[in-house]
Formats: structure tokens, C-alpha cells, sequence
């Protein structure tokens, strides 16, 4: 595997965290944090509630694996270490590079799929911005500049993901919210980890209504279909928060204004209006009180930590389409009852949520003091 170094972006010294091993019933919950990060989109939403969770003693954030997805790899690591850093928590919360590339879905097959009628006008995440990863000389700040104090982990992090599940028996919980490419790497690389998971809660699919990036598939399975068909298969207990569900949670201005123009300006509600503001029209929650965006990873963390936040839940067999250069690569599908060819995994399918609720929780973590004491 290629491995970049981030010397000439970011100083300090390589933490010498690891995963943390033994059992205790009253512990609070083991996560890693498997994510094409950003800096206060979904990823970076997610990032700042784990990191105020683990403060207050809710959760232990192992460390967050990026792979590409919404940005290129070494662009999603350059914004997950600046985010730990802007939190204070940059000592506390190792940042691993992952995979840069799908397994096997590179620009090429996807034209290929464009052709034969999946397009959609979606999103396209790293794709759409250039079809090559960047250089480091290419790579661009977050608005308030690089990380100086928080180092790149210099394990990758496919096997620091093998390496923690071993550490930590069947109490790691992987909230995977970006494409699965580092989750199968360490599947394929040791099998013997996948009994050993607790369980993965995914933000991807989109399991009875139509794709955000073609007509059929959702963005993250979308990206590397062979890895998602890969990792869903695995015999292990698995929870699905898909776009069936969130579509039907919306920010909305009102929310959004608790957060960007509330009593208590930090650096986080600083980014997020910087960020979020805009929406995805340059117009947004600034310009429109109307404006709406669907509200996507930071279900899974709400979920984790009460999954009575779900009001309605199936239990389907759900499975991945793998099939390159054809229009529904990447659609995700789920059966009522297995059906015939490879053994599926019956898992849980979120499809409603407690909005009112999960709002609270949202803006709470969202608007609390940073630096994280």
C-alpha cells in the first residue's frame, strides 16, 4: 500500500496511541470512526459530537480511519487532524490514513456506468473534483489553516482496525460512514477479526427509494461497491441507517440558526455556519429561510449511543450489487426473507427516526464549550 507523508503539512510527533484492551461492562462503548472525513459537513459533524461524547465519559473513540469518499484520502486526513486539534482533543483522538482508491471502481468503469444509464446528476464526491488524488502541494486548508500540534498516526489504518478488534474482542463498535474500503482491507488481510466486531452501524444504502449519486445507489456504497458487497456479507451484527431514513430528516433554518447564530460562538459553530451556510447552492440557510439539507452520518453516533432514537426498524437481508460498468453498480437491496445464491446477513434497517429528539441531541453536542476540557 502507498503511504504518504504528511512532514511538510503538519508538525509535531507521531502520538503513540493505541487501542485500548480489556473488558469492563460498565466501560463506556469502544468506536473507531471509519470516515471520508471533512471539516463540519456530516463526517466533521460526527467528529465533533464523538469527541464531546467521549469527554463526557459516553463513549471511547479509539481512533478515526479515513479513506476516500467525499475528498480524496490525504485531504480527508489533513481535515480530520485539524478537527481533533480545533477540539483540543488532538492528543486524545488518533487519526489514521486509510485507503486512497475503491478496490476496484476507478473513473474509467465508472463512465462506463454513466453510459449505460445511471446518471443521475448526483454526487460524486472526490470524483467530482478532479479524477486523480492530489498532491500534497495541491491540498487545501480548512479555513482556520492546518493542524501544527496533532501528528498523522504512522500506522495505516488497516491495521490499526485489525490490530484494535484483536486488542478489544467483541467490544469494538465501527461506525463505518464513508466507503468501506479500509473495513474490507482488514477483513480480506485477517479474517479472524470478523467474529471478533461487535458490530457496525453504516450510513450508507439506499434500500427502498432511489440513489443520491445514480438513479439506484447511495454515495458511500456507491464509491467502492465490491468492498460494500464484501463487508455486508460478513457474519457480523450489523445496523443500517440508509437514505430510506435520511431523507426524512431535515435541517432545517431554525435548527441550523441554534448552531450558527446561538449564544455561544466556538470555533465549531464558527465552521459550521462557514461551511454549512452556503448549503449546496451558494444560497442555503444564509440566503433562504426555506433551505433544507437531509441529515446523514450523524445518525449512526445518536443510534449508538440510544437506538430507541429509531422509531421504526426492519429486518431485512441486505445485500450490495457488484457488477462493474453497469447502471445499478453499487444499488443496495434488501430481501424480507433470504433469498437464493450467496448467504446474506439479516440486519437492522433503520427507516424513521425521532426527529424532535435527535435534534436536541444534535445541537447540544454541536453548540457545547471547545476546547474539550
Amino acid at each position: 500500500m502507498q503511504r504518504r507523508s504528511f512532514g511538510v503539512l503538519v508538525a509535531g510527533i507521531a502520538l503513540g496511541l493505541g487501542a485500548c484492551g480489556g473488558g469492563d461492562d460498565d466501560a463506556p462503548p469502544k468506536i473507531i470512526i471509519d470516515s471520508d472525513y471533512n471539516t463540519m459537513s456530516d463526517d466533521g459533524q460526527l467528529g465533533v459530537m464523538a469527541a464531546q461524547l467521549q469527554a463526557e465519559g459516553k463513549l471511547q473513540v479509539l481512533g478515526i480511519t479515513v479513506v476516500s469518499g467525499n475528498k480524496w484520502l490525504d485531504q480527508g486526513v489533513v481535515e480530520a487532524l485539524k478537527s481533533m486539534e480545533r477540539l483540543g482533543m488532538g492528543q486524545r483522538i488518533p487519526v489514521y490514513a486509510g485507503e486512497n482508491y475503491a478496490l476496484s471502481h476507478d473513473w474509467a468503469t465508472i463512465e462506463q456506468e454513466l453510459a449505460a444509464g445511471a446518471v443521475n446528476d448526483g454526487y460524486y464526491g472526490a470524483w467530482s473534483v478532479q479524477k486523480t488524488a492530489p498532491t500534497a502541494a495541491e491540498l487545501v486548508a480548512p479555513s482556520d489553516g492546518f493542524a501544527t500540534n496533532t501528528a498523522l498516526q504512522p500506522q495505516h489504518a488497516v491495521d490499526f482496525l485489525i490490530d484494535s478488534i484483536k486488542a478489544n474482542p467483541r467490544e469494538v463498535t465501527i461506525l463505518a460512514i464513508g466507503p468501506l474500503t479500509n473495513i474490507a482491507k482488514a477483513m480480506r488481510k485477517a479474517p479472524e477479526i470478523v467474529p471478533l466486531i461487535k458490530q457496525i452501524i453504516y450510513m450508507g444504502g439506499a434500500v427502498h427509494v432511489p440513489g443520491n449519486t445514480t438513479k439506484l445507489a447511495e454515495f458511500n456504497w456507491w464509491f467502492d461497491p465490491e468492498a460494500a458487497q464484501y463487508v455486508v456479507r460478513q457474519p457480523v451484527p450489523q445496523v443500517v441507517v440508509p437514505l430510506d431514513v435520511t431523507d426524512t430528516v431535515q435541517l432545517t433554518t431554525p435548527i441550523y440558526n441554534r448552531i450558527a447564530h446561538g449564544a455561544r460562538e466556538t470555533a465549531v459553530t464558527k465552521q459550521f455556519k462557514k461551511v454549512m451556510g452556503p448549503g449546496f447552492n451558494g444560497v442555503g440557510f444564509e440566503g433562504d429561510p426555506n433551505y433544507e439539507l437531509d441529515v446523514w452520518d450523524t445518525l449512526t453516533i445518536a443510534y449508538l449511543i440510544d437506538p430507541a432514537y429509531a422509531t421504526e426498524v426492519s429486518e431485512e437481508y441486505v445485500d450490495v450489487v457488484n457488477a462493474p460498468g453497469q447502471a445499478n453498480n453499487g444499488q443496495s437491496i434488501g430481501y424480507a426473507t433470504q433469498p437464493a445464491g450467496p448467504t446474506l446477513q439479516k440486519m437492522k434497517v433503520v427507516k424513521k427516526f425521532d426527529n424532535a429528539r435527535f435534534f436536541e441531541f444534535y445541537v447540544d453536542l454541536l453548540t457545547r464549550p471547545v476546547p474539550i476540557p
